[in-house]
């Protein structure tokens, strides 16, 4: 039997005595991480409000397996959000629809969860009525009209079932129910309810495809209105897509058990303590790059040395040498040596002498 076949379904039961030691410390990293972004002036808030979305936005889709283009992302939600940034290339439907779930689920998290609202995020996630090459249904409920809804993996004769949700028929007075939880004021703990509200979702899978990414998007929801603040600087689908393994095993052990889902709020509430201090990590960086150019606000830059420079800050891999500062730069090898050379003379870069190989490497000082 599933979980969803138990005769007290939906009445889940956990062990708060265990979670309360994770649930204080994500409170404190919560009202650490809103303290600190609450210095930050506001060019630093928009930066990493947006480098946030466009993570959560990109590692939601990725646990699921589908890969979209980072900079089509930022884009879309930097027009979304109404962000003054430079560099923003076109994105295409799908992308926009997903980002548009992301967004409205944050921004408006005080607005009722509906069923109708459910249907226009699905809309939005495919715009074309397609889920790869096959067609689904889009903006309803799924009808089941090819078979059960079923969790799959395994070669075609060798299939492993890991899920069966509700039947179809089932659905409306599923969703129902959920919704009136969902939407309730009550006394339960507000990370707590993020996590239930996860797993019963993808438990009743009321849609063809699509539930994973809505299930997030209803969790980053939910933790809004814990926190009462629309703004996201923290990704939770980041830290799910680095334990998804993980994920998808708590997932399918708690739908295979009782209504006991202390295991999976335990994991929950774990992952939400390191997305916390991920995000602590990374506003460190922001802070040191907000330095940065404060202390260099005067210093005579050209475009190519911004750039690079940024991106040494944000998402540079590898060593820089010469070389790649002239591919990605789009320059010559001796335009790139220049710039490098003119940095090391204004004590911004310096030669990497702990870095091996043939090339010489550098690195901020």
């Amino acid at each position: 039997m599933y979980v969803h076949q138990k005769r007290n379904w939906p009445n889940f039961t956990y062990d708060l005595d265990a979670l309360t030691v994770a649930l204080g410390d994500v409170r404190h990293k919560q009202g650490k991480l809103w303290g600190l972004v609450n210095n930050m002036g506001f060019v630093i808030k928009d930066e990493t409000l947006l480098k946030t979305i466009t993570q959560d936005v990109i590692k939601s889709s990725e646990i699921e397996g589908v890969l979209i283009n980072l900079e089509e992302v930022r884009s879309s939600v930097a027009r979304k959000l109404g962000l003054n940034v430079g560099g923003l290339v076109p994105s295409d439907r799908s992308t926009d629809g997903v980002v548009e779930m992301m967004v409205d689920a944050t921004q408006n998290h005080a607005s009722p969860l509906t069923k109708e609202r459910l249907f226009a995020w699905h809309s939005s996630l495919f715009p074309f009525g397609k889920s790869g090459h096959y067609q689904i249904e889009v903006g309803k409920w799924r009808d089941d009209s090819t078979g059960a809804m079923q969790v799959v993996s395994g070669a075609m004769g060798k299939e492993h079932v890991h899920f069966e949700a509700p039947a179809a028929t089932k659905l409306e007075a599923e969703m129902t129910q959920f919704l009136e939880w969902f939407n309730k004021n009550d006394r339960l703990d507000p990370v707590l309810k993020a996590g239930i509200a996860h797993f019963w979702f993808v438990t009743i899978h009321p849609f063809d495809d699509g539930n994973g990414r809505i299930a997030r998007a209803l969790t980053d929801m939910q933790l809004a209105r814990s926190e009462g603040d629309s703004q996201r600087y923290y990704s939770l689908s980041s830290q799910i897509r680095i334990e998804r393994k993980a994920y998808y095993e708590l997932l399918e052990k708690c739908q295979r058990g009782n209504l006991d889902i202390s295991d999976w709020l335990e994991w929950f509430v774990n992952c939400m303590n390191k997305a916390l201090d991920a995000s602590n990590e990374a506003l460190k960086d922001t802070f040191a790059k907000a330095q940065f150019w404060q202390n260099h606000q005067q210093t005579s830059l050209n475009e190519r040395q911004r750039f690079m420079l940024n991106k040494l800050f944000d998402d540079f891999f590898g060593s820089l040498s010469s070389s790649k500062w002239a591919k990605m730069a789009k320059t010559s090898p001796d335009t790139a040596l220049r710039d490098i050379q003119d940095l090391i003379n204004k004590g911004i870069l310096i030669k990497d002498e702990n870095a091996g190989g043939r090339s010489t490497n550098y690195v901020l000082l």
